[in-house]
């Protein structure tokens, strides 16, 4: 994984820099003490970065003002010395929340945590495998990629994708099989859906967006705590 790193504290910065020339997988390409530099470094599109370890209280520009202005969208890794910043990262899908300060242990889940994201991410059946849906008389050929969430209503799913929606008699047991659960999760026994394309999560309630406009779908009670392992949004200290 390309890797930056965006902390203003030198000391910080060292012993991130020399964690990272540990683990093979991860290549570190540039540092930054200065958070307007790497923000646009992050934008410029020849720069292709995977992760981003940033911390939070930097001047000129806050690691939470750093991700609510990137328009690029990399993984991103928290190293703060303060724990009271989790639950606004988690409002942006961190992958993780070092506390400094941090050791190589902790580090190495880290990045490993990022790395098996990154690579299920960007796994061919993610995106590019379809199935057929049957439409009339006819086969439809669906990218995974385009699927945004199912519902169940009564004795037969919507499929809902970025282009139509596909109404089939099946199980939501069924269609759950037949997907790959590296990417859709049930989230409420009405409700399957693709974690790449979830807009945000908040409280009980995901937010998707589609050509129709916003969806906001439940997470059953009984689902949450594995949803939120999975999507390894936020981990405790």
């Amino acid at each position: 994984m390309n890797c930056i790193l965006v902390d203003d504290d030198e000391m910080s910065r060292r012993l991130i820099e020399d964690y990272a020339t540990r683990v093979d997988f991860v290549n570190l390409i540039q540092s930054f003490s200065n958070p307007v530099q790497a923000l646009s470094f992050l934008q410029n599109p020849q720069n292709d970065v995977n992760l981003v370890f940033l911390d939070i209280e930097m001047p000129e520009m806050s690691g939470i003002d750093f991700m609510e202005t990137s328009s690029t969208k990399p993984q991103v890794i928290i190293v703060s010395s303060k724990d009271k910043y989790a639950l606004q990262a988690f409002e942006y899908s961190v992958t993780d929340y070092l506390l400094k300060p941090i050791t190589f242990p902790r580090f190495l889940k880290a990045v490993s945590r990022a790395y098996e994201r990154y690579n299920s991410l960007r796994s061919p059946f993610d995106d590019d495998r379809e199935i057929f849906i049957k439409k009339n008389n006819s086969l439809v050929r669906v990218r995974y990629g385009d699927i945004l969430w199912i519902e169940a209503m009564e004795n037969y799913v919507i499929i809902s994708t970025v282009n139509e929606r596909f109404t089939i008699h099946l199980t939501m047991k069924s269609i759950e099989n037949q997907l790959p659960s590296v990417r859709f999760k049930r989230v409420h026994r009405s409700f399957i859906v693709n974690i790449g394309k979830i807009d945000s999560i908040e409280d009980n309630v995901i937010t998707m967006r589609s050509t129709e406009g916003r969806k906001t779908i439940p997470i059953g009670k009984s689902y949450r705590e594995t949803l939120i392992n999975e999507l390894n949004l936020i981990v405790n200290k």
